[in-house]
């Protein structure tokens, strides 16, 4: 699934004993996962990424990225360099959702602070920065059961058109196991968000965090380290939902990724 682009693939003008490592689809919708020397800096389009002090960095690029990004490094010689990359457009598909709830549609006023407190609470978990690196494990799915809903594509509910999904839906029975991904640290659950009801967002470090939405039940809390497998939730039809599945999310901070780049296809 990932593709490991060698120096001489990366970029030119730099020796492949002072090399750097991607690996990734170099597509929209994509997070990209690095590796560079020991005292090397990096910048996508000129803004500072973490760098560990092993070398590993993380970046990605949402839904509708500019197809032209810039990576810059420093090496640990003081010598500069620059490499275009070049994203793959996607295309999305139209996915039609009926029996929605109206309240969950058209939701009314007196619910609008719920929603902007959940929000901030997301939002909060997300912003964490943390110097864990298990971003770069290969990560697994967090679920068995069939695709019922795909990164991309654009929601209408009831007939109305809403933002475009930005996770992948596992469907399954409520009470289904849901495990972790890869190794982390749990920054959120709440079992009763608005929309998205039981709420778990587990950090992969770097800004790099997998979000599950719609659970039934939370088997570990926030501030809890969970390893690859562990169980930590169970599949449910809380919130905005017809029926029981998991949507797993992936972000870097405020990008939001698609995490069927980071799994084997079924």
């Amino acid at each position: 699934m990932f593709c490991f682009l060698p120096v001489s693939v990366i970029a030119s003008d730099i020796q492949p004993a002072r090399g750097l490592q991607l690996k990734g689809d170099m597509t929209q919708g994509s997070l990209i996962r690095g590796q560079v020397p020991v005292g090397h800096l990096v910048w996508l389009n000129d803004k500072p990424l973490k760098v560990s002090p092993d070398g590993y960095f993380a970046f990605g690029f949402g839904r509708d990225a500019e197809l032209t990004q810039q990576l810059k490094w420093l090496d640990n010689k003081g010598a500069e360099h620059a490499q275009s990359l070049q994203l793959q457009p996607r295309t999305y598909d139209i996915q039609k959702i009926e029996g929605i709830p109206s309240q969950y549609v058209s939701p009314p006023k007196e619910v609008s602070e719920r929603i902007q407190l959940d929000n901030r609470q997301v939002g909060k978990a997300r912003t964490l920065d943390d110097e864990r690196t298990d971003f770069y494990q290969d990560f697994i799915w967090p679920a068995a059961g069939p695709i019922s809903g795909v990164y991309g594509s654009q929601r209408v509910f009831n007939g109305t058109p809403k933002r475009p999904h930005f996770g992948v839906d596992v469907a399954a029975a409520t009470g289904t196991a849901v495990y972790a991904p890869a190794n982390g640290i749990v920054t959120l659950f709440v079992p009763d968000m608005y929309y998205s009801g039981g709420t778990m967002i587990i950090d992969h470090g770097h800004g790099v965090s997998s979000t599950f939405l719609h659970l039934s039940k939370g088997h570990v809390e926030a501030g809890t380290t969970v390893k690859q497998g562990d169980l930590v939730a169970e599949i449910g039809a809380t919130g905005r939902a017809t029926g029981p599945h998991l949507d797993w999310r992936i972000n870097w901070f405020k990008e939001r990724l698609d995490p069927a780049l980071l799994v084997p296809k079924r």
